[in-house]
């Protein structure tokens, strides 16, 4: 979108007294090895996004890296599923090979932070293995989820990104990654991931043949409960977590703020896939100004105290940043 130059410079008068800056800013990387995606297809449900073939996942972040972004956060598609997401801690997996190729091109001058869950390489679209009875095992799913991580982090990942929500990952994960001398490798946990149907854009890109809702509310954070969030970042935090997040952003500000008055380590927020999809359609059709609301939207996320934040807006806003 071009912007007058008068306006380009209230914009970045704004984000500079919010105090954003660009190594604040996170951009999601969508790769897949499905042939379809082989051209790079945009997301139908959020305009503007695009999913990267495997081959072309270097030059997608390239662009990113070109505009001044420091740390992506990468989520893979596979070519198969099965029931128990075998792909996800495969080491030739789509995750761990695009983290070879980016690694080796950028190093150390871009983070590579990975998504690591089951829900997107498993039948079922739960975020653990689901047994015969219907119901998700949590504590078989956190070997899976250790050997997804350590996967990752002997691809080159600089942080691993646990998005299940289950109960022990963080614990599970982080003695995983130091008993496979991958001390180094920092994990940002989705502590306080909310049950929300603000993620179905999301799905509906990496879940291209899966029809209906996933009810994930027994394993989620209640929107109602701002107790059961801070316990679950104290928690995870307790358990190893070098970073916490809360998702999604907007309607969730006040337990940004909570948090950030509460811990001491750095905290993220991620304005989901469902945000960005409502900004976007209502400045389609005219009825917002979308430029201010993705400019207010990321004001309002480091205003509330985040100091990182995943954005499918990363790359608009990041050229008024200095």
């Amino acid at each position: 979108m071009v912007v007058a130059v008068q306006q380009a410079h209230a914009y970045a008068d704004v984000l500079s007294m919010a105090g954003l800056r660009r190594e604040h800013l996170i951009c999601p990387v969508f790769v897949s090895e499905r042939q379809q995606d082989d051209g790079g297809d945009a997301i139908a449900a959020m305009p503007g996004v695009s999913i990267s073939s495997l081959k072309d996942a270097v030059l997608s972040v390239q662009r990113i890296s070109d505009a001044g972004i420091r740390s992506i956060i990468v989520f893979g598609i596979p070519k198969s599923r099965d029931g128990d997401g075998s792909a996800a801690a495969d080491r030739n997996g789509v995750v761990q090979h695009a983290t070879r190729e980016i690694k080796s091109a950028f190093g150390r001058s871009l983070d590579v932070i990975t998504d690591v869950c089951v829900c997107q390489y498993n039948l079922s679209g739960h975020c653990g293995l689901v047994r015969n009875s219907g119901t998700v095992d949590n504590d078989s799913t956190l070997q899976v989820l250790a050997e997804i991580s350590q996967s990752h982090a002997e691809a080159g990942a600089d942080v691993v990104a646990p998005s299940a929500m289950m109960d022990g990952q963080v614990r599970a994960i982080r003695d995983a990654l130091d008993r496979g001398s991958y001390a180094a490798t920092r994990i940002l946990s989705y502590s306080a991931k909310h049950a929300s149907s603000l993620y179905t854009p999301f799905r509906s890109a990496a879940f291209a043949k899966k029809k209906g809702a996933i009810d994930k509310a027994g394993y989620q954070v209640s929107y109602a409960n701002p107790r059961q969030a801070m316990r679950e970042i104290a928690g995870d935090i307790e358990e190893g977590a070098d970073m916490v997040m809360v998702k999604p952003g907007l309607a969730y500000l006040d337990l940004v703020r909570r948090a950030k008055e509460r811990f001491s380590v750095p905290i993220a927020v991620q304005n989901v896939s469902g945000e960005y999809a409502m900004i976007k359609a209502a400045g389609m059709r005219g009825w917002i100004d979308e430029e201010q609301w993705k400019v207010t939207s990321l004001a309002a996320m480091r205003r509330a105290g985040a100091d990182r934040i995943i954005s499918y807006f990363a790359l608009d806003v990041v050229q008024y940043l200095q």
